[in-house]
């Protein structure tokens, strides 16, 4: 045992081991502060903070003497440390001088601990810069001494005032390259209050620092800067009151993130509690449903508590048997937030791929996740002079106002009140990738006044008088691929067999209901949606309902399916090939399109998006469109 007692690695793990354990018992009742630096390209961001790592002594000795070799070789001081290094890990970034991801990095003083993100300057990279604002409590709006207020400035400061930062520091960087003239720091602070009081910013804090430097970052005033009598950045940061967005001042609210049942005896519901204060006794409701019960403890891992405070994850179980699952939200009973399904909201753009107004997305918000459809915006954002322009949609890092629909109630408060059921994100449906960001600013009057009302006669009801199940077949493929020829002769041979039918065709469908439809992505989008929504009220009156359409985009099929009860939605691909389909051409409209007469024709310049798993296929190269009717029948058989 005493060989590996002095074993080498052994006493170096028993080290670090015995560090760690000393850091926590020192530093774990230290305050934590999230904060952000911004502003525009070459500012000197991720050089201030390399300097506050360096200063509080947060580079090991090996990442001191790479940091030194890297200067010499990659840097831009010369022979002299370049701090920004220690930030910009990318190799793109050190390549181009510049900041392009978020980098997060920690640092602890005597008095705080903080976790800084390092925000990039360039315009295009707006979506990463709102990512790491996102969680922060403080911004450090970085200003170059020899360029003054930038447009980025700008940018960055209102995109900090738009998700909620309240502290805002003015650090005006490279003192050092004007000669610490005071004349120009008095001249900048005029220039940026003025803007700043534009945008809606109460109060700001001016410090002249110098990064690479060093002046006035830890201590103040600097020798340099004898006319500076308020604190050092290390010192404001240290001292700063931040309200954090899990405020124990409110009223309790918890997002339900899971049932805990381990056994029959035990039910609770576990969560973060992200406003108030919750304990044994207290009346909650659950939201959607309004259903109110009374706490009957309070559990963690620990044991039980005689109460819970905000930024605590606990399980409470309740002296009712109610319904209560994840995604729900458990909230005091006389004070809850609001439930709607139509809203107004900030939105922040963050794919490639524009958003496409009317396409169903998921919209997550706390531990509730609902389909959300996006109307075309009220306006666009220009952040850099605030104006308010006309927009169709939005593409990359741009900013709108636009009214979000939901399929079902979400719990939520203004994001002004609660980042935490006020801020959410929009999520791809096929591919899962996440495409925006945003602030629900209220809900809409008319999602209050309407409501459902119920009726006598269900649609098993109806169904049952007709004798049989209803299905949506929907027939999907190009132009001229026979889906209207195939689908009235289903409906043909289905009428035979005394069922219930409708045949909604396209172009029937565009003489009435859709007659102010055009054929852009957005109008395509709507004509689905209304076709959707037209198809479920036909089932549920228990028809057979057909419906030929081009349907192009798989997203929107999604949509519709999701719309009708499951195992009730058939998607019939049509699969011709275009060259064929082109062929048919009886309307001549392929020819127009080719001659660019006839603009987002599918298959030449709009997409045909083939289904990736259809219910039924059918080549009509292969079969006659009574042959391919003959398959589909025989595949949907028995309809009861």
């Amino acid at each position: 045992m005493s060989d590996v007692m002095n074993d080498p690695v052994y006493k170096t793990e028993a080290l670090i081991a015995e560090d760690i354990d000393q850091y926590l018992e020192t530093h774990q009742h230290k305050t934590m502060l999230r904060f952000i630096t911004c502003g525009s390209v070459d500012d000197g961001k991720s050089t201030l903070i390399g300097r506050l790592l360096y200063d509080s002594k947060m580079i090991f000795e090996d990442q001191l003497a790479a940091l030194e070799s890297d200067s010499k070789r990659v840097g831009t001081q010369g022979q002299e440390i370049d701090f920004a290094l220690l930030v910009d890990g990318l190799a793109a970034e050190r390549e181009q001088g510049i900041t392009i991801d978020v980098a997060y990095r920690f640092f602890n003083t005597e008095k705080r601990k903080f976790i800084v993100a390092d925000c990039p300057g360039h315009e295009q990279y707006t979506r990463n810069m709102v990512t790491g604002a996102s969680t922060a409590d403080l911004a450090v709006i970085l200003i170059d001494a020899r360029k003054g207020v930038l447009i980025q400035t700008r940018r960055h400061s209102f995109l900090c005032h738009l998700i909620g930062i309240k502290n805002i520091v003015l650090a005006v960087n490279k003192m050092d390259l004007v000669d610490y003239d005071q004349a120009t720091f008095d001249a900048i602070v005029a220039e940026y209050a003025a803007f700043a009081k534009e945008i809606g910013i109460e109060s700001f804090t001016a410090i002249p620092i110098s990064g690479f430097k060093g002046d006035n970052i830890t201590t103040a005033p600097s020798e340099n800067t004898p006319w500076y009598s308020g604190p050092s950045l290390v010192e404001h940061l240290e001292s700063v009151e931040v309200r954090s967005s899990l405020d124990a001042e409110g009223y309790f609210r918890m997002p339900v993130q899971w049932v805990n049942r381990p056994n029959l005896d035990f039910r609770g519901f576990s969560g973060l509690i992200s406003n108030g204060t919750v304990k044994p006794g207290d009346a909650v409701r659950v939201l959607p449903s309004g259903k109110t019960s009374t706490v009957k403890s309070v559990v963690t891992f620990d044991g039980d508590l005689e109460e819970a405070v905000a930024g605590q994850s606990v399980t409470l179980t309740l002296e009712d048997e109610i319904d209560c699952s994840r995604g729900n939200v458990l909230a005091a009973a006389d004070a809850p937030p609001e439930v709607a399904d139509q809203f107004e909201a900030t939105i922040v753009w963050m794919a490639d791929e524009a958003m496409h107004v009317g396409r169903g997305y998921w919209l997550k918000l706390a531990t509730q996740t609902v389909s959300a459809t996006v109307q075309q915006p009220k306006y666009e954002i220009d952040v850099n002079s605030l104006e308010h322009l006309a927009a169709k949609t939005l593409e990359l890092n741009q900013i709108g106002v636009a009214e979000i629909i939901t399929d079902k109630p979400l719990v939520f408060e203004p994001y002004a009140d609660s980042r935490t059921l006020g801020g959410f994100i929009l999520v791809d449906k096929i591919t899962n990738a996440t495409v925006a960001a945003g602030m629900l600013n209220f809900s809409l009057r008319r999602s209050q006044n309407i409501h459902w009302q119920p009726t006598d006669i269900t649609r098993e009801s109806h169904a049952g008088l007709k004798n049989q199940t209803p299905r949506v077949l929907w027939f999907t493929g190009l132009s001229g691929s026979g889906k209207s020829t195939i689908a009235n002769e289903v409906e043909k041979k289905l009428a035979l067999m005394n069922r219930h039918t409708f045949l909604l065709d396209g172009d029937n469908i565009r003489h009435g209901l859709n007659k102010d439809l055009g054929f852009t992505e957005a109008d395509r989008i709507e004509n689905i949606r209304r076709i959707g929504e037209v198809a479920k009220l036909m089932v549920d009156a228990g028809l057979i309902v057909l419906t030929a359409f081009i349907s192009p985009f798989r997203a929107e099929r999604q949509m519709v399916r999701e719309m009708i009860p499951d195992g009730e939605f058939i998607e019939i691909f049509v699969d011709t090939p275009l060259e064929v389909a082109e062929e048919r051409d009886v309307k001549g409209l392929y020819k127009k399109a080719r001659e660019g007469k006839l603009k987002n024709f599918t298959g030449i310049d709009s997409p045909y998006e083939p289904p990736v798993e259809p219910d039924i296929v059918v080549n009509t190269v292969e079969m006659t469109p009574e042959e391919a009717a003959d398959h589909i029948i025989r595949k949907i058989l028995p309809l009861k």
